[in-house]
């Protein structure tokens, strides 16, 4: 089989956190229970009425330009797309064609072509055949129009679907991390779209679109099953389509849903109701003003924790659990023993995290976490009775040093005392100290671990390994 090239540009959607609508005062409540309660004559298209700009909008749209590094409009204005559908009130969408609020930028290492501010749709909803309904009529809910939605176009520069997935993700954590969506995949507020082509060469092949992908994993999967479809027509010598699909999650494949449409199609002109934009002339919207509001962007917090020597994991812990980065911020980034914060952020991710506690209980871990690293740095306790301290700490709220006082988890160094447990762990595991005499190095850590379960884990390991080995003239 001859080598092929996957090529993907990414589209994405994403819902703004404004209070009120892109272009009206009705609230922005997209997932509002009750249908058509947050509407208004605007945004339900009714003859005469007038938009205006949510200006909270556009300055989300400019602060994630700047975190890319893409390059702010200095002139934008809106146009009218036009196309029918029925949850599209006006018969067309207020968008941003030739002149788009940033230009150019690099995320994930990818090239970023735009990214543009526009309004949502309404949601139709289809109903199937059953009780109420023979299945030929759908119901259309206005609360979503007119939402304030940014759109993200990525060069097609993308030649995986990991990738075009990681590229998603990082997207969705800098987007939340500015506060500009909480991009829930699964609520509709974050969409992606992926444009597929595949090729002999180095030169694009017929590009596809795969619309709505609801979720990382879908975009994963519907990648390579185009990919799979495509090399599959192209063996047969046969022509792909330039086509508009649909990611079936059940099936796990694509389907047609229309031939894909070029620009012209929607004839895009600028809209007369709406006034443009010299952003200069705002101060706020200076490229000066938006990059001095920006927060610590992700790519800076993943570097200022990696520093430290974090495991990848528990950074990529921190960058997407905003509960866990504010515990972390608040009781651990200030220690200055760069072991000391290691150990006690692994207590936090490993230990803490892995008994699912409540906000509540957290929020009572206080200097706990910062007392029991330094305590395990000093070799005042071990590993298992820090761990066994802070389900304490969790509970009742008490200092680290007083739970591990009144619990007896001092960690043991007394030699005598040592002793005792080392013997009682040999007395016991008579087999397994044959198979350490007969050379199974594993079998001491076992014994260790015997003498560590007596104890509570108040034994000092290393100083009880020795005191087996002695015991037993090894």
């Amino acid at each position: 089989m001859a080598e092929y090239l996957t090529t993907v540009g990414l589209e994405i959607h994403a819902e703004l956190k404004t209070k009120t609508k892109m272009f009206c005062n009705s609230r922005n409540a997209p997932h509002e229970s009750n249908p058509n309660v947050h509407v208004c004559p605007i945004c339900m298209a009714f003859p005469g009425t007038l938009p205006v700009i949510n200006k909270e909008a556009v300055r989300h749209v400019l602060r994630v330009g700047a975190a890319v590094d893409g390059t702010l409009a200095d002139y934008t204005e809106f146009d009218r797309k036009n196309y029918f559908y029925p949850d599209l009130p006006k018969g067309y969408q207020i968008s941003q064609y030739k002149y788009p609020l940033v230009s150019g930028g690099t995320l994930s290492d990818v090239s970023i072509t735009r990214i543009h501010l526009e309004e949502d749709t309404a949601r139709s909803q289809h109903l199937p055949a059953g009780a109420d309904t023979d299945g030929s009529w759908s119901l259309v809910d206005f609360n979503r129009a007119g939402v304030p939605l940014m759109e993200l176009v990525t060069e097609p520069v993308i030649h995986d679907a990991k990738k075009a997935s990681e590229f998603a993700q990082e997207l969705q954590l800098l987007l939340r991390t500015l506060g500009a969506s909480d991009a829930n995949m699964e609520k509709g507020e974050m969409r992606v779209e992926a444009n597929i082509s595949v090729s002999r060469d180095n030169n694009l092949g017929t590009k596809v679109e795969v619309k709505n992908l609801n979720s990382f994993r879908s975009v994963e999967r519907a990648i390579a099953f185009e990919t799979n479809r495509h090399i599959e027509l192209l063996e047969k010598g046969e022509k792909i389509i330039q086509e508009t699909r649909g990611w079936d999650e059940n099936k796990q494949q694509t389907f047609s849903q229309r031939i894909k449409e070029d620009s012209h199609d929607y004839r895009y002109f600028p809209d007369p109701d709406l006034p443009k934009i010299r952003l200069s002339n705002i101060p706020e919207f200076t490229k000066e003003h938006i990059v001095n509001s920006l927060p610590e962007l992700p790519q800076e917090k993943r570097k200022r924790l990696a520093e430290i020597g974090l495991e990848e994991k528990f950074v990529e812990i921190l960058m997407s659990d905003t509960l866990y980065f504010t515990i972390y911020e608040k009781s651990l980034s200030s220690i200055a023993d760069v072991k000391t914060k290691k150990i006690a952020t692994d207590m936090l991710l490993s230990t803490v995290r892995g008994l699912n506690p409540t906000e509540e209980e957290l929020n009572n871990l206080g200097e706990s976490l910062r007392v029991g690293a330094e305590m395990r740095v000093a070799g005042s306790v071990s590993s298992t009775a820090a761990a066994s301290a802070l389900q304490e700490v969790l509970k009742t709220g008490k200092p680290f040093d007083s739970v591990v006082e009144e619990k007896g988890l001092l960690q043991i160094h007394d030699t005598d005392t040592l002793k005792e447990y080392a013997n009682e762990a040999i007395v016991k595991n008579p087999s397994v100290v044959e198979d350490l005499k007969g050379g199974k190095e594993s079998a001491l850590q076992y014994l260790v671990g015997q003498g560590m379960k007596a104890s509570r884990g108040a034994a000092n390991p290393q100083e009880l390994s020795s005191a087996i080995k002695e015991i037993l003239g090894l």
